[in-house]
């Protein structure tokens, strides 16, 4: 059920009904095993999942209707594994969106899901981060809800048993695993890329440092962030084969010994095809020396193929681009996956989801033979609107204050709609912080950025400091200063904008969700002569309060990363939008999703009951059947609507 509170009566008509731009579908998370493709899909109007013929037919539901599933954006850990020699799909579900993901398991061609492990963990979080599909067994991130600490399980799904790898109040996740699962890396992350490995043995009471200087060991002093990812093993189980910032800070490949652990070594790449600014974020084996490389090029995929060889010095040769030439460029991957036939000879086959800012998001084979070509399985489209209506958006990018890059993009509307005269300004702020905006039609941002354009509005997306996807020093400029260095490359941002002739600064809006609804708050409350309107989506409003409303989990990286609620509470206050709220004039919209964990529900209220207080009208919108997310169909309809029309009315069109 949806609740809405003294929302606003548009004074004008959207000039396209939404539900034409939500008509193509999500295609999200494929997996292949044996001719079946699996895959996530908000077909039912909630995303559920589906299986199909690899080679093309109708999709089949797999899950009753009505359970829904979460967004894999969003999701921690991975949303379901085909576990083909047990029969059966491991699906992780929550209730209503409140991350609390149990393991279930439906019989592979669909059915009631069953309890994975019973009871036993029930209102507790589960993240499954890696399952092998050969002999089921699988690994999850434990967190009880109720103390700080996380723990790692192992489970077999065959059997049930479950073996704990140990705790730790810094995460202790699962990093990578060896063929016959006698070997663990295990990681602790600190703050966004603060990662140090240690492993566990079969037999070993307690994991061991293996690589990394642990957090009670600095003394107070500075440790550069290593950015280390999943962990291949690689060289007969000798070595560790991962992605990290130890050499490069956009990322690069790196060799790590067993027998000389505190001595990395970089690899060098050869034969990437793509250039411009971005970083590598993960790699992946496929079988044997085989591996699959993953780069963000300012917010575009770039996939390769490739071979490592563990060598003196060790190397890595790209044989294939998979994802970034031809028609899968210039957009976003939402999964890729393969099946290996070992032959001889061997063989691999891929699939993989791909979208773009204007294009929704299709399922793609690379077929067996290596010299084919890829195949688009798939044929979603927007409904009702022209293709050369929706925008592709431009580069935005600027010198902010202190001279940084600052990657942005503007999203004007078609020349063919006819809008004439200077258009109205809306910022749209991604969450995070340390998240990206990127062309991605299946992500919330991309058909509400849509939507505003076919309704007149130009949108600015900036990736301001502490933006994933621009190296790890850039990352890290927003630990500890949210509120703070972010705020001026806004301001900046929106002062390069007032030269645009197309831009009409004098009208100018703006929206973001949790991180990017705490800037929200703070630009509409600090800087109140700028903004006709502003669209709070569930931020933080007062940080000390905030943290202590999360879980206990988040509480050692939220001390690490934002500030300690109580030693820094007067530095939080100050970056507070609670200690500017009285200084607001532009009208206010908060939408919430009652069952967020992230930013619980009261965050919200609190904002709305201050101002209230004050006599100040603000639209309070609250979705019953949500969390950290708007998801089901009848609930996005009525967001992006409710936005658009309170926009229009504010700002005009």
């Amino acid at each position: 059920m949806t609740v809405t509170e003294t929302l606003v009566r548009p004074s004008t008509k959207p000039h396209f009904p939404i539900e034409s731009l939500l008509s193509a579908r999500l295609l999200l998370a494929p997996k292949i095993v044996g001719n079946r493709v699996f895959f996530l899909s908000d077909f039912s109007g909630v995303l559920s999942l589906y299986s199909m013929d690899k080679k093309g037919s109708i999709p089949q539901p797999l899950l009753p209707g009505g359970q829904a599933l979460v967004n894999p954006h969003l999701m921690d850990g991975h949303n379901f594994y085909v576990l083909p020699k047990l029969g059966r799909v491991l699906v992780m579900m929550d209730k209503l969106g409140n991350e609390n993901y149990q393991p279930m398991l439906i019989p592979v061609e669909g059915g009631i899901p069953e309890k994975g492990l019973g009871d036993r963990y029930q209102d507790e979080k589960l993240a499954c981060v890696e399952c092998d599909l050969e002999k089921n067994i699988a690994y999850f991130d434990r967190d009880d809800r109720k103390n700080p600490e996380t723990e790692c399980l192992r489970v077999d799904v065959t059997t049930r048993d479950v073996t704990s790898l140990g705790r730790s109040l810094y995460g202790n996740r699962c990093l990578g695993v060896n063929s016959d699962h006698s070997k663990v890396i295990l990681g602790d992350g600190y703050t966004a890329g603060d990662i140090v490995l240690y492993y566990w043995e079969e037999g070993m009471s307690e994991r061991k440092l293996l690589y990394g200087i642990p957090l009670a060991e600095r003394g107070g002093k500075t440790v550069p962030p290593s950015g280390i990812d999943w962990c291949n093993f690689v060289d007969d189980d000798n070595g560790l084969l991962f992605v990290s910032s130890i050499f490069h800070d956009d990322g690069g490949l790196t060799y790590l010994r067993f027998s000389d652990p505190s001595r990395p070594v970089e690899v060098q790449i050869r034969g990437v095809k793509h250039s411009g600014i971005g970083e590598l974020i993960g790699s992946k084996k496929v079988e044997g020396d085989i591996f699959v490389l993953i780069y963000n090029i300012d917010g575009a995929s770039w996939v390769y193929e490739g071979t490592f060889t563990p060598g003196n010095p060790p190397s890595f040769r790209i044989t294939k681009t998979l994802c970034g030439q031809g028609q899968l460029s210039d957009g976003v991957i939402q999964g890729l996956d393969w099946q290996v036939n070992k032959g001889p000879p061997m063989t691999v086959e891929y699939v993989l989801s791909f979208t773009k800012a204007n294009v929704p998001s299709q399922l793609y084979l690379y077929p067996p033979d290596r010299k084919g070509s890829v195949i688009r399985i798939s044929d979603e489209k927007v409904l009702g609107i022209p293709k050369d209506y929706l925008s592709a958006g431009e580069d935005a990018s600027y010198a902010t204050w202190d001279g940084l890059r600052v990657s942005a993009r503007l999203y004007l509307p078609s020349s063919k709609l006819g809008y004439t005269g200077r258009r109205p300004l809306v910022e749209y702020v991604h969450g995070g912080p340390q998240g990206q905006e990127r062309p991605d039609f299946t992500w919330f941002s991309m058909p509400l950025i849509q939507y505003l354009t076919l309704n007149g509005f130009a949108v600015f997306v900036p990736n301001v400091r502490g933006s994933t996807g621009y190296g790890m020093k850039y990352m890290k400029l927003i630990d500890r200063d949210w509120g703070g260095n972010d705020v001026k490359d806004h301001l900046e941002g929106l002062k390069h904008l007032e030269k645009d002739a197309r831009i009409d600064s004098t009208r100018r809006a703006v929206v973001g969700r949790s991180y990017g609804g705490f800037m929200t708050l703070t630009l509409a409350s600090r800087f109140p002569n700028m903004w006709k309107a502003a669209v709070d989506m569930f931020g933080p409003y007062d940080l000390p309060k905030w943290a202590s409303r999360t879980p206990p989990s988040w509480m050692p990286y939220i001390r690490l990363a934002v500030g300690d609620p109580e030693k820094d509470r007067d530095v939080l206050l100050e970056h507070s939008p609670k200690t500017y709220l009285g200084n607001l004039s532009s009208p206010l919209m908060i939408i919430q999703g009652k069952n967020d964990p992230r930013v619980p529900e009261p965050e919200s209220a609190e904002v709305v009951e201050d101002l209230r207080r004050r006599g100040v009208q603000v639209d309070y919108l609250v979705f019953e059947d949500e969390g950290h997310d708007v998801l089901r169909f009848k609930n996005r309809v009525t967001c992006y609507s409710k936005i658009t029309e309170f926009f229009l009315k504010h700002l005009g069109s």
